[in-house]
């Protein structure tokens, strides 16, 4: 169980805008650690939108409508399961961080 304040990221890769995921899971892993130094869960590779998008999108999507736009689009989930905010691609860690305590406090 986590502590309180504590966050997890999760990644869910998709091929759905402009090619850019274009790889295998594991290839799509390995870039994610070796150019970004990424250190957080990564899952299979998914649809976001459209007849093929995955489960857990339509339900996000549901929480806090409209179609995922580009890839990183965000969402806040809380520890209840609820979907507190949803962040557009624009939006940077730093800027999630600063809003962190409030959302989930």
């Amino acid at each position: 169980m986590q502590e309180s304040g504590q966050v997890t990221i999760l990644g869910f890769p998709c091929n759905q805008f402009g090619a850019q995921e274009p790889g295998t899971n594991e290839e799509i892993l390995e870039f994610a650690k070796s150019k970004y130094d990424a250190n957080f869960p990564m899952f299979a590779k998914i649809e976001v939108n459209g007849d093929g998008a995955c489960e857990l999108y339509n339900w996000l999507k549901s929480e806090k409508p409209g179609d995922i736009g580009w890839n990183f689009t965000k969402f806040l989930v809380g520890k209840d399961g609820q979907v507190l905010e949803r962040f557009e691609p624009q939006v940077t860690p730093e800027e999630i961080g600063e809003r962190l305590e409030g959302l989930l406090n």
